[in-house]
């Protein structure tokens, strides 16, 4: 559990290195170039990932709650809801100008959809800390950066691009889920 919870930590701590410490982060810019800097942030964030998966798996799955029958069609329909989120934040369409933050919005959708699938302590830790990530998140941006600028609304074929391409992404994570389990339709 402690490798899961390192992965969670350093991968808050990446993120929030720029927003918490902007002239730590400028001077591994002046020193190693942007470019390089950006590089070892990826890095760093590409370790919290492994850290994150290797101690998920290796957590002991001891159950805090039972799953309720309905909550896998939840999970889902929730799942689509967070690809489109998770896309929106870089589409050019309608309906980025919709609401701030859809791509940590659709972070703590899918928390809350794994959530509902996921009655152990691994899955809550993980799930929770990082939907709780996402959400400490939004508020450091908002306190940081004040009122929203609402950006120009894009054409509408932006989002019909968003929504062919979550449907793919979406496709594509029931494909590798069901591949390397759980497979989110049951059986």
């Amino acid at each position: 559990m402690n490798i899961l919870i390192a992965g969670i930590a350093l991968w808050a701590v990446a993120h929030f290195f720029k927003r918490l410490a902007p002239e730590m982060r400028k001077g591994m810019d002046a020193r190693m170039g942007a470019g390089p800097a950006r590089g070892v942030m990826s890095l760093v964030l590409l370790g919290s990932v492994a850290l994150m998966v290797i101690g998920y798996r290796a957590a002991p799955t001891d159950f805090i709650y039972a799953l309720p029958g309905w909550a896998r069609h939840v999970n889902n329909t929730l799942m689509i809801f967070a690809v489109i989120l998770m896309g929106m934040g870089k589409s050019k369409g309608r309906a980025r100008a919709w609401l701030r933050h859809p791509m940590l919005w659709g972070v703590v959708i899918w928390a809350i959809a794994h959530l509902l699938v996921n009655g152990d302590v691994a899955s809550i830790v993980l799930f929770g800390g990082l939907g709780l990530w996402a959400l400490a998140n939004m508020l450091l941006i908002n306190a940081q950066d004040g009122p929203w600028q609402r950006p120009e609304p894009g054409p509408a074929a932006g989002d019909i691009k968003l929504l062919v391409i979550s449907a793919v992404v979406f496709a594509v994570i029931v494909g590798l889920h069901m591949w390397l389990g759980p497979n989110p339709f049951g059986g």
